[in-house]
């Protein structure tokens, strides 16, 4: 337990040093997502009886929730490769499962940040949602999904360069397909059964329901959390080797 606080207080404090380059980088794209699509085009299109920016918030919550917990995995390839720091906490009584705990946490902690900052941007819009409890449950099984998968994916690069690679080939595709800028009922069934497939179109379906004030889905959750341990468990084995 001491371990597992250690490394997550040590993520926090170089959170704190780099708190208002952090908010700033949380709020452009949601910004800009908001203004481009949400403002400009929000009379315009029509998703049901909603207005586009009911539909794109929630989606840029889910967009959000992921790409900032995915980059933990940043910060842990910088510390790995350039500060040496993975080889101190090998040196340190410090299990292997209370790393993973601690850098998956502190990956949530900053999703849960950029989503306040989304809800803080989106006031001036006018848009009125439900924010109860389900729908910050669907941010934090999301959150841990793609926490859990950063640190699994940062253990196994050889590089720092390789991270890019990553983010382009799996963060990048899955936030324009994964429901967050259009309905996923709108595409044929065969592009329905594999957008099924990805986390983050069971994350924005959750989450925009429940923002919506709508019926959620409970395999949604149930999907998110398993695929978290199972994200979770894969983390701890790339630690694991990584250690030997």
């Amino acid at each position: 337990m001491h371990g597992f606080i250690a490394v997550y207080l040590r993520e926090l404090l170089i959170l704190k040093y780099r708190l208002k380059r952090q908010l700033a980088g949380m709020a452009v794209s949601p910004l800009l997502y908001l203004v481009t699509f949400g403002y400009a085009m929000g009379d315009v299109i029509q998703i049901g009886e909603q207005s586009y920016l009911h539909f794109l918030i929630p989606g840029l919550v889910a967009m959000s929730s992921m790409t900032q917990a995915f980059s933990i995995a940043t910060d842990i390839n910088v510390a790995r490769f350039y500060w040496n720091i993975f080889e101190e906490f090998q040196a340190a009584p410090i299990t292997n499962l209370s790393y993973v705990a601690g850098e998956v946490l502190a990956g949530m902690t900053r999703a849960l940040m950029a989503i306040v900052v989304i809800l803080l941007l989106s006031l001036p819009f006018g848009v009125v949602l439900h924010y109860g409890p389900w729908f910050w449950l669907g941010i934090v099984c999301n959150s841990f999904v793609f926490s859990s998968l950063a640190v699994a994916l940062a253990m196994l690069v050889k590089s720092h360069a390789d991270q890019s690679l990553l983010t382009n080939f799996i963060i990048t595709p899955m936030a324009f397909l994964g429901g967050t800028f259009f309905p996923v009922e709108k595409l044929p069934v065969w592009a329905q059964m594999l957008l099924s497939l990805l986390p983050l179109t069971h994350a924005s379906r959750a989450i925009r329901a429940s923002a919506l004030g709508e019926s959620v889905l409970w395999w949604d959750y149930v999907l998110l959390l398993s695929i978290g341990a199972l994200c979770f468990w894969f983390a701890l084995s790339s630690v694991n080797k990584a250690r030997d």
